[in-house]
């Protein structure tokens, strides 16, 4: 029976707990609450308030841009619709790099205005301070490692991380780390399979891969690209379980047709 089932509210424990019997997690990313709210009836276990609403939700080419206050707005939003599910806010770019005290501000501000039930974080080693400074406050933090989109513009490409031996052992190393500050999960984005069942084998805490391979304790998605809303983004760990952009422009174009033609509104759609 699945752990998601039995409670009222799903939390860091129970993600452990899931990992434990061998249990996978499903994670979605949502922006607002209408999605949020379908996603939390269809029993999704945990929500991430992804930077990735700077890509999908305002058009940026890289989620650098957006701010800790369009974060904090976003989270509530999905906060009010979640339902069961756990909410994770992502720490937006500049708001916790190099400064563990700015770190711990940004994460309190993202849980006292959005009541959101933790943040995550890109980065390793590097970030281990602000991780136990923010977990410490008692804030669960989830980290994230691979392919890490607010460095874009350090690794200057979007493909596959840890391929090379240097990079791979710098990555597990990294985990161990991460796991060691007090994360609660890890995303693992875009590396090879066989590096996150090693990674995911070697931690006690739950990793979730986007792009990772089978053997993660959970998947992540982006929530517009698993619905097909956002157009002629395929990349290979992507499954696309819907084609909303073109039904949504279907219906968009039959609505032009019944306005233009007077078809709409007619006698049962009028008072």
């Amino acid at each position: 029976m699945s752990v998601n089932k039995e409670v009222k509210r799903i939390t860091t424990h129970i993600l452990q707990e899931m990992k434990n019997r061998g249990e996978k997690i499903a994670m979605l990313t949502a922006y607002d609450y209408s999605m949020a709210t379908i996603l939390g009836d269809a029993g999704l276990d945990v929500l991430l308030v992804g930077d990735s609403a700077s890509n999908v939700m305002a058009g940026h080419e890289t989620t650098l841009p957006i701010t800790l206050d369009q974060m904090i707005y976003h989270a509530q939003s999905v906060v009010r619709g979640a339902g069961r599910a756990l909410v994770v806010v992502d720490l937006p770019f500049g708001t916790y790099q190099g400064n563990s005290k700015e770190a711990l501000n940004s994460a309190i501000r993202i849980m006292k205005e959005s009541g959101a039930h933790g943040v995550k974080m890109e980065g390793g080693e590097e970030i281990a301070e602000s991780i136990q400074r923010i977990v410490t406050a008692g804030i669960p933090v989830m980290g994230h490692l691979g392919l890490t989109p607010q460095s874009i513009y350090k690794f200057g490409t979007y493909t596959v991380r840890a391929k090379d031996e240097l990079e791979a052992e710098k990555l597990k190393n990294d985990a161990i780390i991460l796991e060691q500050s007090g994360c609660f999960s890890l995303v693992l984005e875009k590396i090879p399979a066989k590096l996150g069942k090693e990674v995911s084998q070697s931690l006690h805490i739950p990793t979730i891969g986007i792009g990772a391979g089978p053997d993660c304790d959970g998947q992540v998605l982006v929530v517009n690209d698993m619905i097909g809303l956002t157009k002629g983004f395929k990349p290979r760990f992507l499954r696309q379980y819907l084609d909303l952009y073109t039904g949504i422009k279907d219906a968009a174009e039959a609505y032009i047709k019944d306005v233009k033609g007077n078809d709409f509104p007619n006698e049962k759609e009028q008072y």
